[in-house]
C-alpha cells in the first residue's frame, strides 16, 4: 500500500479559539504515537497570513489515516472544532509517488541526491553526511504537537536472491535509479543565475 499524505488548511473563528485549539492539539501526539500507521505531523503558520494554518501528516496507508479518524480523542476534538472554533478547513489527500533528499554539505561542499523510504525518514535525516561526517540539524518532537515524528516498524527484509532480485530495487536500496547515491562537488553562489546542480 502506498504512503498516504494529508494536508489541511485551517482558519479559526477567533484568536481565542486558536489558543483553545493549541491546548487540545498538544495532547494529540500522545494519541498519534500509539497508532502503528502514523509517521509525521507538522503544523505551520503562513508567513503572510497569520490566520491561515497548515497541517501536514504522513501515514503508512489510507487505512492508517482512517484509524486516526476513528480514534475517540480525535472524534471529540473534531466535534469541538465543528462547534464554532474553525470556520474553514480545506482537506487535500495524496498518495506518495516518491521521496528524494537533496543536501549540500556546509563542511565539504558536496551535493547528496538520493531517494529514500519515507517509512524510515527520521533515521535517514539523522544519518551523518557520507563524505565528512557532518550532522545536519533535525527537529525533535515538540510538546505542543506542532512537530511529531516516528519511523514505521518494518518487517525484516527478504533475501533478494531468494526472490530472483539479485540486482536489487532502486527504491529498496535507497539509490537513485538503482545507481549509487549522487555526491558531487558544487560551488554555491559562485556563478549568479546558474544552478550548481
Amino acid at each position: 500500500m502506498p504512503i498516504y499524505l494529508s494536508m489541511q488548511r485551517v482558519r479559526f473563528s477567533s484568536p481565542d479559539a486558536y489558543e483553545k485549539f493549541k491546548v487540545l492539539f498538544a495532547d494529540s501526539r500522545r494519541h498519534l504515537m500509539q497508532l502503528p500507521g502514523f509517521l509525521h505531523l507538522t503544523w505551520w503558520e503562513h508567513p503572510e497570513d497569520k490566520n491561515w494554518y497548515n497541517e501536514c501528516s504522513f501515514w503508512t496507508s489510507r487505512g492508517a489515516l482512517y484509524d486516526w479518524h476513528k480514534d475517540t480523542y480525535h472524534k471529540y476534538c473534531k466535534a469541538w472544532a465543528a462547534n464554532g472554533a474553525i470556520i474553514e478547513d480545506i482537506i487535500t489527500n495524496f498518495e506518495l509517488v516518491g521521496t528524494r533528499l537533496l543536501r549540500i554539505c556546509p563542511v565539504c561542499n558536496k551535493l547528496q541526491d538520493k531517494k529514500y523510504d519515507l517509512n524510515q525518514e527520521q533515521a535517514v535525516l539523522k544519518e551523518q553526511y557520507p563524505q565528512c561526517g557532518f550532522h545536519f540539524p533535525s527537529m525533535e518532537e515538540t510538546p505542543s504537537s506542532f512537530a511529531v515524528f516516528k519511523d514505521a516498524v518494518m518487517p525484516p527484509a527478504k533475501d533478494p536472491e531468494q526472490n530472483g532480485e539479485a540486482n536489487g530495487e532502486a527504491e529498496a536500496s535507497g539509490k537513485a535509479d538503482g545507481k549509487e547515491d549522487v555526491v558531487a562537488e558544487v560551488s554555491v553562489g559562485m556563478d549568479a543565475g546558474k544552478c550548481p546542480v
